[in-house]
Formats: structure tokens, C-alpha cells, sequence
């Protein structure tokens, strides 16, 4: 049974799975730092100042607290509709991130299977005025 185990264990595809998964929490983290810090803060301000991680809707029939934490804090039963509004954001941003990559993924494959080569990239700004003072030269002597 071990030995079972280990030749699955280092199949290709569970190494290439976990690389995946690795690689998937990173960028999770990058997106929501992006949804949180930067893309939330002026879309607040554009709403008038609105934190939509601070929207929430108290299930009680009394006064609810003002703010998210002092309803927690309370121990208030409570739908939290700004944190599903900004998993909605992390998620189409992901999704919309790993649209642009298989995209590009495909038009690659495209071009490969057309036998296009890829166009070569254009050489460095400083090369180019180095092969024109190179000319220069020549065209001098």
C-alpha cells in the first residue's frame, strides 16, 4: 500500500495539482489585497464614503448597532451583504484574470498549430541608437 501511494504521490499530475494550488493561494491573497486596498477604498468614495465590508442587516427586532463590529461584538444575528458584495468583486476579477491567461493560452496554441512563429521582440531602445551611430560612423570613413 505504500509504495501504491508514493507512485501516486509523485505522479506528474498531483505535483503539477499542488504547484496549482499553491500558486492559487498566492494570487487569492493578491486579489483580495487588490479588492480590499485598492479597488474598494475609491469605489467607496465614488458611493459617498460607503465601506461595503461594513453593509450588514441585523435579524433583531430592537435597535442594531451602528457598525459591523459592535453587531458582532453584540452577538447579533445578521445577514453580512457587504462581505458577499466583495467576494463577488474577488471573484470576477479572478475570473476575469484567468480569462486573459487562457485566452492568451489559446491564441499561442493557435498560432503554433497555424506554424506561425511568435514575432520577435524589438530589440532595446539603446541597441537601436547604438546600430545608427554604428552606421553613422561608417558612412563617414
Amino acid at each position: 500500500m505504500f509504495k501504491e501511494f508514493r507512485e501516486f504521490a509523485l505522479r506528474g499530475n498531483v505535483l503539477d495539482m499542488a504547484v496549482g494550488i499553491i500558486i492559487g493561494a498566492a494570487f487569492t491573497t493578491i486579489v483580495k489585497s487588490l479588492v480590499s486596498d485598492i479597488i474598494m477604498p475609491p469605489l467607496g468614495v465614488l458611493m459617498g464614503g460607503v465601506d461595503f465590508s461594513n453593509y450588514f442587516i441585523a435579524l433583531t427586532t430592537g435597535d442594531a448597532p451602528a457598525t459591523l463590529a459592535a453587531a458582532q461584538a453584540a452577538g447579533i444575528p445578521m445577514i453580512t451583504y457587504g462581505n458577499f458584495i466583495n467576494a463577488v468583486l474577488n471573484f470576477t476579477i479572478v475570473a476575469f484574470a484567468i480569462f486573459m491567461v487562457v485566452r492568451q493560452m489559446n491564441k499561442l496554441k493557435d498560432r503554433i498549430a497555424k506554424g506561425e512563429e511568435p514575432a520577435p521582440a524589438a530589440p532595446p531602445r539603446e541597441q537601436v541608437l547604438l546600430e545608427e551611430i554604428r552606421d553613422l560612423l561608417k558612412a563617414r570613413n
